[in-house]
């Protein structure tokens, strides 16, 4: 029987908490929170109120531009920003304005379920060597995999030029779920990508397998020799920690840490403060249950295992993870906002030391597939499915 656990809510956050995100896979166990966009409903593609809608919202929201199944926000130094639909399409906004525009010489995804194009992050030095990284879903021998590719982005030409594979997960496998590929950098240009496992539970405890890790590598994809299980294989030296199972957010805090959000089964879900070489347990222990009604082990049980900084039960279905350090709001500043899915909603979350509490909840009226703060101290959210929008949250005026 799935648990339930108290949760630090806000009033308002009660009445979000609906179960919507998951699929008709629950009979297997396969189930994921992060149902296909394709089949969305005209609830979850903005038939809900919109948040610029919604009364007592601590900010004003304005909708900037309108995707097909957008999944990914990226900022460039000069404040535009790139966004990437799932069907394999990468489109280049100018702010204020909302100009949009397609770059083309994207590589060919394995556009199904959640698969398709996923995240995007310029190099840390675009401004001086143009490269901008993306994720995708793609084909190959055994099913479908996740990949991370590079390429110098064009401005002038509107597109991407000598786009190179730097990462893949390893094995391929069937099925068209739990792909994660969230990318980020940290301060030393060292390029991170949290990686799914594909819905097939065991390949994140196996390290001959990339699945169910989150990955440390140099930006041209070369493997540092600092790594902790540096030495230990080729697929094992590329991994920081292990134990993960659908981690769709990864970001750095102010101190540099690395923190992700997770999707966890039918409940617990998961925020990680991810340390060196730890494992954290999936699919041994989990704060939650398996769709069919297995009971799995807490963290509690098993000492070993790192324990989550916050569970979610009921789940929000974390979307994506940033942390904020701009002036537009001061009272946030170092905080973690993670995009929730079913729960329809942006969550701020207070981090002390290790620790974490969930402070807040807002309820945005649609799926929020994305959040990042822009050059202008802004929030950004992008919604979930068909016409999706790209919303910019600033302070009220007055």
């Amino acid at each position: 029987m799935t648990r339930t656990r108290p949760l630090v809510l806000t009033t308002l956050a009660a009445s979000l908490l609906w179960l919507s995100g998951c699929n008709g896979n629950a009979a297997n166990g396969t189930a994921t929170q992060d149902a296909a966009s394709p089949q969305a409903t005209a609830a979850d593609t903005g038939a809900a109120p919109a948040a610029d809608a919604i009364e007592g919202l601590p900010f004003a929201s304005t909708a900037v531009a309108t995707f097909n199944e957008p999944w990914a926000i990226g900022f460039l130094p000069d404040g535009s920003v790139l966004v990437t639909e799932k069907s394999g399409v990468l489109k280049h906004v100018t702010l204020p304005g909302g100009e949009v525009r397609e770059i083309s010489g994207v590589p060919a995804v394995a556009y199904t379920g959640q698969g398709g194009l996923g995240d995007v992050k310029p190099h840390p030095q675009f401004a001086q060597n143009g490269i901008v990284y993306l994720s995708f879903a793609e084909e190959g021998e055994g099913g479908r995999g996740a990949a991370v590719a590079r390429g110098r982005l064009d401005l002038e030409a509107g597109a991407l030029q000598d786009v190179s594979v730097v990462w893949r997960q390893v094995p391929k496998v069937d099925g068209a779920g739990h792909y994660g590929h969230r990318i980020a950098f940290d301060g030393d240009g060292k390029l991170w990508i949290s990686s799914g496992e594909r819905q097939k539970f065991d390949p994140s405890q196996n390290m001959q397998s990339n699945l169910g890790k989150v990955v440390r590598l140099n930006d041209d994809g070369s493997v540092p020799d600092d790594n902790p299980f540096a030495g230990k294989g080729e697929v094992a030296s590329q991994v920081w920690s292990l134990g993960h199972r659908n981690p769709l957010g990864i970001a750095f805090d102010a101190q540099g840490r690395l923190w992700n959000s997770e999707m966890g089964p039918a409940g617990g879900d998961e925020l990680n403060l991810v340390k060196r070489g730890a494992n954290y347990g999936y699919p041994i222990v989990s704060n939650g249950d398996h769709y069919d009604g297995r009971e799995i082990p807490d963290h509690d049980t098993r000492p070993e295992f790192e324990k989550p900084a916050i569970t979610w039960t009921p789940v929000i279905s974390p979307s994506s993870l940033a942390f904020y350090s701009g002036t537009l709001f001061p009272a946030w500043t170092g905080n973690a906002f993670i995009g929730g899915l079913s729960g329809q909603a942006l969550v701020r979350v207070e981090i002390d030391g290790d620790s974490a509490r969930e402070a807040e909840r807002f309820p945005m009226g649609g799926r929020i597939r994305d959040v990042a703060q822009g050059p202008d101290g802004a929030l950004y959210v992008i919604e979930d499915g068909k016409d999706g929008r790209l919303i910019r949250l600033a302070p009220r005026a007055g």
